[in-house]
């Protein structure tokens, strides 16, 4: 039991140390390489890809994608705390 709650707590740690490399590659693929960057007054990059401003389903469901990953890695946690309890015949 407390090997399975050990593994998913290294998972959740893994899996939330993931989100945002995940929303960094999730804006570089949404940024093509011909699309032209330019600085915001806030110093962030802003892109001018024509797949990241449509308003298309494409674009919408890229931009989900680190949304859905984290709550994937809540599924993880609460999967393995669940069969964790499970065996030790608490729930």
């Amino acid at each position: 039991m407390i090997a399975n709650l050990i593994g998913g707590f290294v998972a959740i740690l893994l899996g939330t140390s993931l989100i945002g490399p995940v929303s960094s590659e999730v804006n570089t693929a949404a940024c093509s390489s011909n699309a032209s960057h330019h600085s915001s007054l806030s110093g962030d990059w802003a892109c001018d890809s024509a797949l990241y401003n449509s308003t298309s389903w494409g674009s919408t469901v890229l931009k989900l994608v680190p949304g859905f990953f984290a709550l994937s890695i809540l599924g993880i946690g609460i999967a393995v705390t669940y069969t964790s309890l499970r065996q030790a015949g608490i729930v």
